[in-house]
C-alpha cells in the first residue's frame, strides 16, 4: 500500500512541474507578442494599453503559479513523510525478520531473491556472500550443489536440483534437507498473493537427534521382547538377517542340536554354517526341502517338516520367511508326541470300529422307528381321507336337507310347524359343527394344515366376525361390542379367524345375560386379541381341562360339542401364538390369543365396498349328480323368483344349454360329480359352449386350502357344504 501511495505522488508532482513550465512559456509569448506590437505600430497610447492587458495576464499566470508552487511543496513534504515511514517500516521488518529464530527469505514472482535474515545465511555459510537481493532461487540451488552443502547433492548432484527447485515451485508445504554437516532443515514455502514464494526454514537437528535415540531405545527394547520370547518358547529357534547372518536364537536351539554354549556363535554364524553343522549332528535333518532357504516367493506360509533321525528322535522343523527378507526356523523334537499320536490313533481307531457298530445298531432301531413312524403317518392319513370321505358323504344328504329347510322356511305354514322347520334347521346346524370341528381336529393332528403366513388387518377379521355372530347374540339378548383397531398382525388368516370365531362362539353359547367384548391391545411386539364375557365363568381348577375333546362344563346350559376348545389349542400350537385364560367362578371369562405384531404395525385398513342388496340373478344353471341336491336347490332357489335348470351330468347340462333361449347368469356345479367328472371341469366346458366367461360357483364339502386357492386360480367361487342359503344368496348378489 506504501508503495502505491509513493507513486501517485510522483506522478502528481511531475503533473505540476508540467503545468509550471506550460506557465512559463505562456508569459514569454505574452511578452514578446506586447514587444513585438510596440515596435511595429510605435503608438505610445497603443503600448500603454498592451501594457495594461499584459500585466493582467501576467498576474493570474503569476498566481497560478504560485498556487502550482504551493502544491508541489506540499506534495514534496508528503512525499518526504511517506518515504520516511515506509523506511521505518522497511527497518521494522528487518528487525522483526532478524529476531527470528528460523531462516527467512521472500522471492518475487521473477524467484528473484527479495530479503533474507541472517539465520537463513548461516544455513549455507560458503556462499553467504552470494545471496544477495535479485539472486533467483536456481541459482542459489546451484551454488549448493556445487558447494556440497548437502547429503542428496553429494550423491546424485543433478536430480537434487531438479527435485528441490520443483518443490520450491510447488511450494506446497514442508520438505526435510539433510545438510553434509549433520544438520536437519526443514523447509517451509508457501505462494504469496502476488505470485512470489516465503519461505522459512527450521533447524530440527535435535528433534531428528531424539528420533534417532528413540527408535534405538524401541529397538533394543523390541531386541529384549524378542529374546525373551525366544527364551521362553521349548522349542529351539533361531532368527537370520536377510543376508542369512544369524541374529538371535534361544538356549532350546543349542540342546536340539547338541551345540556347546561357547561355540554357539561360531557354529551357526550364519545359514550355510547351521546346515553344515545339521549335516554332522542332525543326519537324515539335511534335506534341501528341510533346511533350504526360502525368501517372500512363499507369500508368507510357513514350511512344516518332520524327519525321523538316525537316533531314532522325529524333529520338526519350520520354516517362515519374514517381510524383511530374513527367514525363521524353529527345531522342536516331536518324538513323544507322535509316539502318543500313534497310541491315540490305534485307540481312536478301535473306538470308531465300537461307534460303526453302535451306529449300525442305531440306524437299524431308527429304521424301525421310521416305519413304525410312517406307518403311524399313513394310518392317520387315512384317518384323514376317511374322515374327508365320510364328511363328504355325510354333508351330501346333509346339503339338500338343509336346502329343503330353507325352502320350507320361506313357504307360507301353521306356527307350530315352522317351529318344527327351525328346530330341524338347529338339529342340521349342530350336525354340521360337528361335522366340521372333527374333521378340523383331524387335519391339525395329521399335519395337513400348514400356516399361510401374511400380514393380517385385525379390522378386517373383527368386521367380519362381527357380522357374523351379531344376529346370533342378538337373538340371545346379548350385547356384541367390537372394539375398532389400526392394528395389523403377523399369522395365517384364516387359522387366526377359526380360534377367535371359537372363542365368540363359546362366549356366545355360555353368556345368559350381559354381553361379550372382543378388543386388540398391542404389548411390545405382540397384539394380545381378547374376548371376554359375562358369562358364569370357570373356576380356575377347570382351565386347562376345557381345552380337551368333549369337554364341557358341568351344567352348562347349551348343546356344545367340547370341540371348540380343542381346535384353539391345536392351532394356537401350530402357529406359535401363546392362548390365555382369566376367569373365576361368578366372574366371567377372558379368552386371549397373542399374535406378534406385523412389520407395517398400525395401518389404516382400506374400506370394504358395501354389497349391493338384492340378489340380482334371474336365470341360474344347477349341476349336481344327486337328485335330493337338485330338488332342494329348485325349491330354495324357485322361492327366490329365480328360474331353475338342473342337470346330473356334463351331458345333460349342455342340452339344456341347447334348449335355453339364453345363456344362464350363474352356474351352481358340485365338485365331485360322479364317475370321476369334476365340476371345474364341466364349468369350463359349458363356459366354452356358451362362448362367454359366466361367473360360475363349486360347491364342495372339501376344505383343503390348495383345493380352495386353485379353484379362485381359475376364476371360480366357492362354496362349502353344507350350504347355507345366506352366503349362497349373498355370494349370488355379488358375483352378478
Amino acid at each position: 500500500m506504501r508503495g502505491s501511495g509513493h507513486t501517485d505522488e510522483t506522478a502528481r508532482i511531475a503533473a505540476l512541474e508540467a503545468r509550471i513550465v506550460k506557465l512559463e512559456r505562456i508569459n514569454a509569448s505574452l511578452m514578446d507578442r506586447v514587444e513585438r506590437s510596440t515596435d511595429l505600430q510605435g503608438n505610445a497610447f497603443s503600448a500603454f494599453e498592451t501594457a495594461i492587458a499584459l500585466e493582467n495576464k501576467v498576474r493570474e499566470r503569476t498566481a497560478d503559479l504560485e498556487r502550482a508552487l504551493g502544491d508541489l511543496a506540499a506534495s514534496n513534504a508528503a512525499q518526504a513523510h511517506a518515504r520516511e515511514a515506509a523506511d521505518a517500516a522497511r527497518r521494522r521488518l528487518g528487525d522483526a525478520i532478524e529476531a527470528l529464530d528460523e531462516g527467512f527469505a521472500i522471492f518475487d514472482a521473477d524467484d528473484r531473491l527479495v530479503l533474507c535474515n541472517q539465520t537463513y545465511l548461516s544455513l549455507w555459510p560458503e556462499i553467504a556472500d552470494r545471496i544477495v537481493p535479485g539472486t533467483k532461487f536456481e541459482e542459489i540451488a546451484g551454488a549448493i550443489v556445487n558447494s556440497s552443502a548437502t547429503l542428496g547433492a553429494l550423491i546424485a548432484p543433478d536430480r537434487w536440483v531438479t527435485e528441490r527447485i520443483g518443490q520450491h515451485h510447488v511450494a506446497a508445504g514442508a520438505q526435510v534437507l539433510s545438510l553434509a554437516d549433520g544438520r536437519w532443515i526443514q523447509a517451509n514455502e508457501q505462494r504469496t498473493s502476488d505470485g512470489g514464494i516465503v519461505g522459512v526454514y527450521t533447524d530440527i537437528t535435535d528433534i531428528k537427534a531424539e528420533d534417532a535415540r528413540r527408535r534405538a531405545r524401541e529397538l533394543a527394547e523390541r531386541a529384549v521382547v524378542l529374546q525373551g520370547t525366544l527364551d521362553a518358547m521349548p522349542q529351539g529357534v533361531c532368527v537370520f538377517a536377510p543376508d542369512r547372518t544369524l541374529v538371535a536364537w534361544n538356549d532350546p536351539l543349542l540342546t536340539l542340536l547338541n551345540l556347546p554354549t561357547a561355540r554357539a556363535r561360531a557354529g551357526i554364524a550364519d545359514h550355510g554354517a547351521l546346515v553344515d553343522w545339521c549335516k554332522s549332528h542332525l543326519r537324515r535333518a539335511d534335506a534341501a526341502d528341510t533346511l533350504g532357504w526360502i525368501d517372500g516367493a512363499a507369500d508368507g506360509q510357513e514350511v512344516v517338516a518332520v524327519r525321523r533321525l538316525a537316533d531314532g528322535r522325529s524333529i520338526e522343523i519350520r520354516r517362515l520367511a519374514m517381510p524383511d527378507g530374513g527367514m525363521v526356523m524353529s527345531f522342536d523334537d516331536v518324538t513323544e508326541r507322535l509316539r502318543t499320536a500313534d497310541a491315540l490313533e490305534q485307540r481312536v481307531a478301535a473306538r470308531t470300529r465300537e461307534l460303526q457298530q453302535q451306529v449300525r445298531e442305531r440306524e437299524a432301531a431308527e429304521g424301525a422307528m421310521r416305519e413304525a413312524k410312517t406307518a403311524a403317518e399313513q394310518a392317520n392319513l387315512s384317518k384323514t381321507r376317511f374322515l374327508a370321505a365320510a364328511s363328504h358323504d355325510l354333508l351330501q344328504p346333509l346339503n339338500a336337507a338343509r336346502l329343503f329347510v330353507s325352502a320350507l322356511s320361506g313357504r307360507q305354514m301353521a306356527k307350530s310347524n315352522r317351529a318344527i322347520v327351525m328346530q330341524t334347521a338347529s338339529a342340521l346346524d349342530s350336525i354340521e359343527g360337528l361335522l366340521e370341528a372333527l374333521l378340523e381336529i383331524s387335519k391339525l393332528d395329521a399335519g395337513a394344515i400348514k400356516p399361510d403366513w401374511s400380514d393380517v388387518p385385525i379390522d378386517d377379521l373383527f368386521e367380519t366376525l362381527r357380522a357374523e355372530f351379531a344376529l346370533l347374540a342378538a337373538e340371545r339378548g346379548l350385547t356384541l361390542t367390537v372394539m375398532p383397531t389400526q392394528l395389523w398382525v403377523h399369522s395365517d388368516r384364516r387359522l387366526l379367524r377359526r380360534v377367535l370365531q371359537n372363542f365368540l362362539s363359546n362366549a356366545i353359547r355360555y353368556t345368559q345375560q350381559g354381553g361379550v367384548i372382543m378388543s386388540a391391545r398391542q404389548v411390545g411386539g405382540t397384539v394380545s386379541i381378547a374376548v371376554a364375557d359375562t358369562g358364569p365363568g370357570i373356576d380356575p381348577a377347570h382351565h386347562r381341562e376345557i381345552f380337551e375333546e368333549f369337554h364341557r362344563l358341568d351344567g352348562a346350559s347349551s348343546q356344545g360339542m367340547g370341540l371348540g376348545l380343542a381346535i384353539v389349542q391345536r392351532a394356537s400350537r401350530m402357529l406359535g401364538h401363546p392362548i390365555g385364560l382369566k376367569s373365576a367362578a361368578g366372574q366371567g371369562a377372558t379368552f386371549s390369543i397373542d399374535v406378534p405384531l406385523a412389520a407395517m404395525g398400525v395401518l389404516h385398513a382400506a374400506p370394504v365396498a358395501a354389497s349391493p342388496r338384492g340378489i340380482g340373478v334371474t336365470n341360474v344353471l344347477v349341476l349336481d349328480n344327486e337328485e335330493a341336491i337338485l330338488a332342494g336347490m329348485r325349491a330354495m332357489l324357485g322361492g327366490w323368483g329365480v328360474k331353475v335348470r338342473t342337470a346330473t351330468t356334463l351331458a345333460e347340462a349342455q342340452a339344456q344349454l341347447r334348449r335355453a333361449r339364453r345363456a344362464p347368469d350363474v352356474i351352481l356345479a358340485d365338485y365331485h360329480l360322479g364317475a370321476g367328472a369334476l365340476g371345474d371341469e364341466a364349468v369350463a366346458a359349458l363356459r366354452a359352449a356358451i362362448g362367454a366367461a359366466v361367473p360360475a360357483v363349486i360347491i364342495t364339502a372339501d376344505r383343503m386350502p390348495a383345493l380352495r386357492e386353485r379353484l379362485i386360480g381359475e376364476g371360480l367361487h366357492v362354496l362349502q357344504k353344507p350350504v347355507k342359503p345366506a352366503q349362497l344368496r349373498a355370494l349370488l348378489a355379488s358375483v352378478c
